[in-house]
């Protein structure tokens, strides 16, 4: 189903295709488009689910910075690698100790620095770091083995499974192999939906609500500056949210609703407008959701055109 099209010069030169659905604060579905039933990996936003299954699992972290970088897809800057390196620290552990690979950081600005220091890809700098360390921090509490974490088969891994089953309330329909190493589960968006409601409709102290809790007061870690999910989260109180590769991203506001949605061929840049166009369903309205409204299309440097959403 179209969701966004891309305007240049005030010719319509390509569209978004991809599926959303919107649910109320009962987790009745309010409003969808596409195939919300059927299986997607939601990539990294199924991170806050599996903070919650490291927390029940024995993950021994008290501060909810740390908290929020376990469920992070952070952008590479200073304060998120101190963090990482922090953490993997107090378990007597260093950067060897992470199986996701060398990487660069994903934020703009962080990865210019590095270049710009004649530095490369390094592990800490994945964007999944922050997981990858939560993970190893959980094996060394609850007595598991470190080596092998990551495998699908590791008592970690089968645990967190256990917690995305029962949050989205589905079986997961496949097990695949995120781009950090570790397992990523298919589930629904409207299973996805599901799940970030009841993360906000936890109460705080338990383990759900200590991970909403945690990435809502902490939204630069859960991204960074000028990521999408970090301004989103400061812009409108309350908010969880949590993207996702491939074009995805899962919110939620306690009493209000929940949103999931993926683009079909990945791009990131129609999900905001869309995602904006469907809170504004819940009667969800910030100066945040301007911004992200519609993204600008360039020519020789100017704004010529716009991706704005159809749905």
């Amino acid at each position: 189903m179209p969701l966004a099209e891309v305007v240049r010069s005030g010719f319509v030169e390509g569209v978004h295709r991809g599926s959303v659905v919107v649910l109320d604060a009962a987790g009745t579905v309010l409003a969808g488009v596409g195939d919300v039933v059927s299986p997607i990996f939601p990539r990294s936003s199924n991170k806050p689910m599996q903070a919650v299954g490291m927390l029940d699992a024995g993950l021994p972290l008290t501060e909810p910075a740390d908290l929020a970088l376990v469920a992070a897809s952070h952008a590479g800057e200073e304060f998120h690698l101190a963090r990482v390196a922090g953490l993997l620290a107090d378990a007597g552990l260093d950067e060897a100790a992470l199986h996701c690979p060398p990487e660069l950081p994903v934020g703009e600005q962080a990865r210019a620095a590095v270049l710009r220091a004649g530095g490369g890809p390094t592990r800490i700098q994945m964007n999944c770091s922050g997981k990858h360390a939560g993970m190893l921090l959980t094996c060394r509490a609850a007595g598991w083995p470190v080596d092998g974490y990551w495998r699908p088969g590791h008592p970690l891994q089968q645990r967190l499974r256990g917690v995305i089953e029962e949050f989205t309330g589905e079986e997961a329909a496949a097990i695949g192999v995120d781009g950090c190493g570790a397992p990523v589960l298919a589930v629904s968006l409207t299973g996805l939906a599901g799940a970030y409601l009841r993360l906000v409709g936890a109460e705080s102290g338990t383990a759900p609500g200590r991970v909403a809790d945690a990435m809502r007061a902490y939204p630069e870690i859960v991204g960074g500056t000028w990521a999408e999910d970090t301004r989103l989260m400061r812009g409108v109180p309350g908010l969880l949210a949590k993207v996702g590769a491939e074009g995805v991203i899962a919110t939620a506001l306690p009493g209000v609703g929940a949103v999931a949605l993926k683009i079909d061929d990945g791009g990131g840049r129609a999900r905001m407008p869309v995602l904006v166009s469907a809170l504004r369903r819940l009667g969800v309205d910030a100066p945040v959701l301007e911004e992200f409204a519609e993204v600008p299309i360039f020519g020789g440097g100017l704004p010529v055109g716009a991706v704005r959403p159809l749905w």
